[in-house]
């Protein structure tokens, strides 16, 4: 993006003066030489939304992805630290979690639970590689729905950006970055780490202020207890709720 908020700018042509001998380490300059007094207002209005330029590069960069995953080492439950808020998720879901179970074929069994309005909310799905003869870690995961009569799939990406050593904390995405989730095998993350997740997925091209805490209680809850056996989250979701 070239223009600013849509608009072309053209700037006065700078008194003559010597060019820098040398030009900045990282190759990038300052888009606005010292111009007089008068453009002033527009010199301060590069200065503010200048970020704003430079947010469709990062967003046209190639993501990078885990190569390696050791599947069996990722199955288990995680907890949602974070994430973008989505549609197809309650507005008001506390201690959402995800349980994966590798099967036989391969594929992998994906649970994933919330509870909403005290009752606890679930669907059940199937993730499996996109490229079966890449070692990225790029899935795919289908749902059928709606969750009361589950017949119409629905398939996503599911892209694993990052994991630490020990398969304790993760960052998953997606390659049009409308969707991001902060994980971890515990309920609660510790902030130096959870920032340092968010910066990965600022340097990814996400725009980290949609993300989202999401509550978690402890203890956590049990699968026992008042269930949404109607989906009524779900239908909640497609109005908006």
């Amino acid at each position: 993006m070239i223009s600013l908020l849509g608009e072309t700018y053209a700037y006065p042509r700078p008194r003559q003066r010597s060019q820098p001998k040398h030009a900045p380490k990282n190759g990038l300059q300052n888009p606005v030489l010292v111009q007089p007094k008068q453009n002033q207002p527009l010199l301060c209005c590069v200065k503010r939304y200048s970020h704003l330029a430079f947010a469709p590069l990062m967003a046209n960069k190639e993501m990078e992805v885990v190569k390696g995953l050791d599947v069996k080492r990722y199955m288990g439950r995680w907890y949602e630290i974070a994430c973008f808020p989505s549609r197809f998720q309650p507005s008001d879901g506390i201690n959402t979690r995800a349980t994966y179970t590798l099967k036989d074929d391969g594929t992998v069994n994906v649970l994933n639970e919330t509870w909403s309005g005290g009752k606890r909310s679930y669907i059940e799905g199937i993730a499996f590689k996109a490229d079966p003869n890449s070692d990225e870690a790029k899935l795919k995961v289908r749902f059928y729905v709606p969750p009361f009569l589950p017949v119409f799939p629905v398939t996503g990406d599911y892209w694993v950006l990052y994991i630490d050593h020990d398969y304790q904390y993760a960052l998953v995405g997606q390659p049009s970055r409308s969707y991001l989730w902060v994980l971890s095998r515990k309920n609660h993350l510790d902030d130096e780490i959870y920032n340092e997740l968010v910066e990965k997925a600022k340097d990814e091209g996400y725009d980290v202020s949609k993300l989202h805490k999401t509550p978690q209680t402890d203890p956590p809850p049990e699968e026992e207890g008042p269930q949404d056996t109607k989906g009524i989250w779900w239908i909640k979701s497609l109005l908006g709720k």
